[in-house]
């Protein structure tokens, strides 16, 4: 069988011989190699001192995001390593050009990640004006009227691919397209979406894609990936930039700046190594199980997750629709900050997000045996009144 097959990698995660870990959508679980790949990141240094600059080090951002492209359509050399996404979006809002007043507009949602907005809002220029479409659901986005927001006053549309508190696909390839038509550009956060669904920047034209290894990718924290579509890199013109981005960066030479034409044009400083070591080996799991056989499975336990939800009468918030449903089902019974308390405590790793509920999110490493028991804990943790020690005072 299919899943008996992904059930054999089991074995590479050490936290999943301890605990029922179904929070993937907020850290993916270790694999084993990061022990090794630390270890050769460690050895490198001790051994090579700074001579392990030239090992690869200083071309480490490009070969992390090499090894990444795949999963997500893009070209070699497309695809950058960063440290977190709120520097990544700095990086790239910092770099376009707003001075055409006549498109004084950009479109978010309402249920965008705040840090993507917090960053937007911090480098639009005073004449900027934010326009946001609200959910009506709390789940979805009204495409219609989203896409009706973008017009020709319209310079630029960031979003989420996937909506983080409920785990909603919006339409990628259907958003880049209305922008192109009306001469606006996109930017996606694609940290709920990259190794969980079919991401293909390429054939969709997207302008530019911003992701995280920590969740579905088991990258750790401190790797981030951009992809910019590369005939836009010499349009921009970072504000946020280091010697990295010089094409002499050891020329050292404090008049100007002469910034390179690849990918390194948008990387600032000295860049986190031993992270770049960590993020390795998810990445090379994901791409060798194949990104679509990790969505196959995660449609199905998905709806299952759904259907045990609706057999116990909780709030599901998150879509049905399994096309418009990413690797994530919120579910909100009563009490649902306490009952994630006590799950916790029990080992049963989820999270909890305020106007949602309980975010279940199993990977390609999960049983089914996993999510029945998750549920089942749901339902004894409210029948035993065990959520009680967790209320706030």
């Amino acid at each position: 069988m299919a899943d008996d097959r992904l059930l054999k990698w089991r074995g590479e995660f050490p936290i999943l011989s301890r605990c029922n870990y179904l929070i993937s959508n907020s850290l993916g679980a270790m694999p084993r190699g990061v022990y090794a790949n630390l270890q050769r990141y460690a050895d490198t240094w001790a051994e090579q001192g700074v001579s392990a600059w030239g090992s690869g080090w200083f071309e480490l951002p490009q070969t992390v995001g090499d090894r990444i492209a795949p999963l997500m359509g893009a070209a070699p050399g497309s695809v950058l390593a960063h440290q977190n996404a709120s520097i990544a979006n700095s990086i790239l809002f910092g770099a376009l050009d707003f001075s055409d007043t006549s498109r004084d507009k950009v479109v978010i949602t309402e249920l965008d990640f705040p840090s993507d907005v917090y960053a937007l809002r911090s480098w639009l220029p005073d004449h900027m004006r934010v326009h946001t479409i609200p959910s009506r659901d709390g789940i979805s986005i009204d495409i219609e009227e989203f896409l009706d927001a973008i017009d020709e006053s319209t310079r630029l549309v960031s979003t989420s691919h996937v909506l983080f508190r409920s785990a909603f696909i919006m339409p990628a390839r259907e958003i880049t397209a209305k922008a192109r038509r009306v001469g606006a550009q996109v930017v996606f956060n694609g940290y709920h979406s990259v190794g969980v669904i079919p991401v293909d920047v390429g054939a969709w034209d997207v302008d530019y894609y911003i992701g995280g290894t920590l969740k579905w990718l088991c990258g750790g924290p401190g790797g981030v990936f951009m992809y910019v579509r590369p005939d836009l890199l010499p349009s921009l013109n970072p504000k946020v930039t280091g010697w990295f981005a010089s094409r002499a960066p050891f020329a050292f030479d404090v008049e100007k700046l002469d910034l390179r034409q690849d990918a390194y044009r948008l990387m600032n400083g000295t860049p986190g190594i031993a992270s770049l070591h960590a993020i390795q080996p998810g990445v090379g799991i994901i791409a060798e199980i194949g990104v679509p056989a990790i969505r196959e499975k995660s449609m199905r336990q998905t709806a299952l997750i759904i259907a045990l939800a609706d057999e116990m009468g909780y709030e599901v918030v998150s879509p049905r629709d399994v096309e418009r449903r990413a690797g994530t089902v919120t579910v909100n019974p009563p009490q649902a900050y306490e009952v994630s308390c006590e799950l916790l405590a029990r080992e049963i790793k989820v999270d909890f997000r305020p106007k949602a509920g309980i975010r279940i999110a199993p990977h390609f490493y999960n049983s089914d045996a996993e999510i029945r028991a998750a549920l089942l804990a749901i339902g004894e943790i409210l029948a035993d009144g065990s959520w009680r020690r967790h209320q706030l005072s």
